[in-house]
């Protein structure tokens, strides 16, 4: 007996939606045979590459959004500084290093948005995310810069929160040790 009984093939409809719009938007022509080749990537993707579902569990919460969003913009102008004026400083190379970050989730969800904030913002990419133990490692480009290696993690850490208390439910704030907010508990 199977351990992992086959399913039926069933179309994400609104994952091959997706892949259809960015297909027509990246040819940059809205044309009838440009949506159905880009349908008919999209089924293909989606069956060839079927992947397990990311399961969501919390809710949207806006003004977690927008402190997500504004400090991620401000993280992003500061590093972005940082590392040109890194680049323009002759005869100094940068002290770099690679960090291992335990996160606080276990959501797959939540470790791939964390990833990808941390290496959107210059001077820092992850290069490894591994999801059973939860743990992000990334190369930091001038660790002097960021504060050290603690500041470095701190930041990974402050990054995971602000996600967390964007998206998570109630329930996933307490499991990562967080408390959620307006519960009259500090946080």
């Amino acid at each position: 007996m199977s351990l992992h009984p086959r399913r039926r093939w069933r179309p994400q409809w609104w994952t091959v939606g997706w892949l259809t719009a960015v297909w027509v938007v990246l040819w940059g022509d809205l044309s009838v045979a440009n949506v159905l080749a880009g349908a008919v990537l999209g089924l293909a993707v989606t069956s060839g590459l079927r992947m397990g579902p990311v399961l969501f569990h919390g809710r949207v919460r806006p003004l977690g959004v927008l402190r997500l969003l504004g400090r991620f913009v401000v993280d992003l102008v500061r590093a972005s500084v940082e590392v040109s004026l890194l680049a323009l400083r002759p005869g100094r190379l940068p002290s770099s290093a690679v960090i291992g970050v335990q996160l606080r989730s276990h959501s797959d969800l939540y470790l791939t948005l964390t990833a990808e904030l941390c290496s959107l913002v210059p001077g820092s990419v992850v290069v490894e995310a591994h999801r059973l133990t939860g743990r992000l490692y990334l190369h930091v480009l001038d660790v002097p810069t960021s504060g050290g290696i603690e500041a470095a993690r701190r930041h990974v850490l402050d990054q995971e929160e602000r996600v967390l208390r964007a998206f998570a439910s109630d329930d996933e704030l307490r499991a990562a040790g967080l408390e959620p907010r307006g519960t009259g508990v500090a946080a």
